[in-house]
């Protein structure tokens, strides 16, 4: 009757507060409580809000229930508080483990108020050791004295540059025993899965060399390792006294299993002979993910990590459309793939899903990604074998022809070989000439360039002669292609190409087209002011006559960046080419078409 009386004065007082949620009741029929009914939250936007004012502001009714009833808040700036009231009327537990199911928290602060007022606080964490938890386990965990009887305040502080999820729960210590077994048992499944196949590849690659086989190991490891930092096992057995790596692990994780993904899926799709297209933004996707993976090491967390996951989408959709294309051009290994995808993809759309806030935390959100991609891995496995078995057997079938063809051809094939042979060095001569020169302004090539200049600076520093060296950017290049369209952005750089010929020839400079709309040239025995002189006189050349193209006349103008490289100083091509570049971009600092030489231009 007591007990009744109690409970019917918790439900009255939190009737009274609208602000207020209804407190947890523990008793001897509760294993476990979900604390996310009982929660009311504040935003503290700059983070600087401490205990004893949250406090205060929830007994003044001022926090509110959670939107939608949802924990989950995204990726999200400042700190949230969360506050609930727990009554243990248990007769003979006092002692409870309270969980965060959500691993990649920076910080979180538990505070304890009991009704004598005494607060008591404890920490947790990834930007804390691994020791700091209650006990050794993957989620943020603390233990909870509980008085019976009585009822305590919990306020929890978050703060995170990752997503926001504050799934809480309370559990007896039998319940948390008998939880944690069962998913144990479903983490060692799905590892035990992963390794077996990794050896299982790794045999297959020494034996065979496929490189297939390579990069599906690389998917497999990398996989495996961004599950091991989602999860929070990474923090538990690898590096469980470095905050730094169990932060910096997660975006660098993610950029590994995304580069081993699209190389795998390059590799299997054959893209580069069946799709060059798809090859090339295959290639791009990849670069991207290494620049993210390498920026993680030096960028703040956030910067790194949400791009990346907002990229997962679209990446996966350009496999997927890529999967369809193979299937339809009838590459038969592709619709193993495709199965294996789907099943990837789910997956990871119902993980980033609940990291953005699109669904709430629950078995198939929480754990879809580890059992869709062990269906994947498996799957892939399968398609492998059957892309083996297709290759071999078309490799014999390419062999025996082959061979029939030989035998037929071999008589014409010896009298045609004079002629061959004369057309074949006919061809050498003239890719030789295509390999030194670009395709569209006829100018020489960078690579070209290079050596070019590498055989100046050696001539120069026999004849004790000063070189001088110009880079030639087009001003707002962008903007023309913009406005006219990429084939008058063509047209403007042959007209380049041709006036720094019709300028610079008569000096016997060497000129190339260094990138994009980037040119350079190397004018021997030319420096001091006659070299700035002449860079003007291009700039003026540039600028005085607009480019036409289909009935318009484009303006165009340029920055140019001079050096001159004097005998003895032990300048090599690349720092000659840097100081250059230096003065290129301080000409555009100033204001673009202009001409700026560097500092020893007229020593």
């Amino acid at each position: 009757m007591r007990l009744i009386t109690v409970f019917l004065a918790l439900l009255l007082a939190a009737a009274a507060s609208p602000a207020r949620a209804q407190p947890a009741l523990l008793d001897e029929n509760t294993d476990l409580v979900r604390l996310t009914p009982h929660l009311v939250y504040a935003v503290d936007p700059d983070g600087r809000a401490d205990a004893a004012a949250m406090f205060a502001r929830a007994g003044r009714g001022e926090f509110e229930p959670l939107p939608d009833g949802s924990s989950t808040f995204g990726f999200t700036g400042g700190a949230y508080w969360f506050h609930a009231e727990l009554f243990n009327s248990h007769a003979s537990l006092q002692r409870w483990l309270l969980v965060l199911h959500y691993p990649l928290l920076d910080n979180v602060d538990l505070y304890l108020r009991y009704p004598n007022g005494r607060v008591e606080h404890m920490a947790s964490g990834d930007s804390l050791p691994f020791s700091a938890r209650s006990i050794r386990y993957r989620h943020p965990n603390f233990w909870l004295d509980l008085p019976q009887r009585s009822r305590v305040e919990v306020m929890v502080r978050v703060s995170s540059r990752s997503s926001l999820q504050v799934p809480l729960v309370l559990y007896t210590p039998t319940a948390f025993a008998e939880m944690e077994r069962d998913s144990q048992f479903g983490i060692g499944l799905f590892y035990g899965i992963l390794v077996a196949l990794f050896f299982y590849n790794l045999v297959l690659w020494l034996s065979l060399r496929d490189a297939s086989h390579f990069w599906y190991m690389f998917h497999v490891a990398g996989f495996g390792l961004v599950m091991l930092c989602l999860n929070g096992l990474s923090f538990e057995y690898l590096w469980p006294n470095s905050p730094w790596l169990a932060n910096h692990s997660i975006p660098l994780s993610m950029a590994i299993s995304q580069v081993a993904m699209h190389q795998f899926c390059r590799v299997f799709l054959e893209l580069r002979d069946r799709l060059p297209w798809a090859n090339r933004a295959s290639l791009a996707i990849i670069a991207f993910y290494v620049l993210m993976g390498l920026g993680s090491l030096v960028l703040e967390y956030r910067t790194v990590v949400l791009p990346m996951t907002l990229a997962v989408f679209p990446g996966a959709m350009f496999i997927l459309v890529l999967t369809f294309i193979s299937i339809r051009r009838g590459y038969a290994p592709a619709k193993i793939f495709l199965m294996a995808w789907g099943s990837l993809l789910l997956g990871t759309a119902l993980y980033a899903s609940v990291s953005f806030g699109l669904l709430q935390k629950g078995f198939f959100t929480e754990y879809g990604i580890q059992i869709g991609s062990a269906l994947e891995m498996i799957l892939l496995s399968f398609a492998l074998a059957y892309r083996y078995a297709r290759l071999r057997s078309e490799n014999e079938t390419l062999v025996r022809e082959h061979n029939e063809q030989l035998e037929r051809h071999v008589a014409r094939r010896t009298s045609e070989l004079s002629t061959a042979l004369e057309q074949l060095a006919e061809a050498n001569q003239r890719l030789r000439e295509s390999n030194r020169r670009d395709a569209l302004t006829g100018l020489f090539n960078r690579r070209h360039f290079r050596d070019v200049f590498e055989h100046q600076m050696h001539h120069a520093a026999e004849h004790r002669q000063a070189l001088g060296v110009l880079l030639i950017d087009l001003d707002h290049f962008k903007r023309v292609n913009d406005t006219y369209g990429h084939l008058a952005g063509d047209e403007c750089l042959r007209w380049l190409g041709r006036c720094l010929g019709d300028t610079l020839s008569v000096h016997g400079a060497v000129t190339a087209r260094f990138g994009g709309e980037e040119f350079v040239a190397v004018i021997p025995d030319m420096q001091g002011d006659r070299l700035l002189h002449l860079a003007e006189q291009l700039r003026v050349r540039i600028c005085s006559e607009p480019v036409r193209y289909a009935g318009s006349n484009i303006g165009i103008s340029a920055s140019i960046g001079a050096f001159v490289l004097h005998p003895g100083t032990g300048i090599g091509v690349d720092e000659a080419l840097h100081r250059a570049d230096d003065a290129l971009y301080a000409a555009k600092d100033r204001g673009r078409n202009c001409v700026h030489a560097a500092e020893d231009v007229t020593t």
